[in-house]
């Protein structure tokens, strides 16, 4: 499909960020479980990257699992750690195919350590890939990763008066 047909405009973004918010309210309408709205979201993200890599969108940044999902019911916590994994197992070599590289922004230390290999795994094994970066939020908050930042500003023991808006961007996850 081009882009004529696809009703897209001549000038495609360089970077796009998706915020994957309301599968459970969407799930809950449906009379379905909140998790089977997280699982129907997956399946909008794999054509929403298709679609990036067909039309030639650089940067995918998707905002999956925030540091304040932590306070979600502990079932639907395990089910979206499931999820990720299964998405993991199911995409990876088909992603990797596609010439898509995956990154990751937020913490790992909170998934368990089998989740954290396999995310590791799967950046290692696509971090040459170039036609479309796609950068997975995951157990990130954009609050949380200015403290981080500047925890390790502080560690690295840098004046204050040096601190800059360049320096800072250097110590940030994005």
């Amino acid at each position: 499909m081009n882009k004529k047909e696809a009703n897209l405009p001549e000038v495609i973004p360089t970077h796009v960020a998706i915020i994957m918010d309301g599968n459970g309210r969407w799930a809950r309408k449906r009379g379905l479980p909140r998790l089977a709205g997280h699982r129907a979201g997956v399946e909008n993200l794999r054509r929403v990257i298709e679609a990036s890599v067909e039309f030639g969108v650089k940067y995918l940044t998707i905002f999956a699992f925030s540091t304040e999902n932590w306070g979600r019911p502990l079932e639907e916590v395990r089910g979206l750690m499931n999820i990720l994994e299964e998405v993991i197992d199911r995409e990876l070599k088909e992603l990797h195919k596609n010439g898509v590289q995956l990154r990751h922004l937020g913490h790992l230390e909170k998934l368990k350590p089998e989740l954290q290999e396999k995310v590791l795994q799967a950046i290692e094994l696509t971090r040459d890939n170039n036609r479309l970066i796609l950068n997975v939020a995951w157990n990130y908050g954009g609050r949380d990763e200015i403290v981080c930042a500047f925890r390790q500003i502080m560690a690295d023991g840098i004046p204050p008066e040096d601190v800059t808006e360049e320096l800072v961007s250097q110590y940030l996850f994005t």
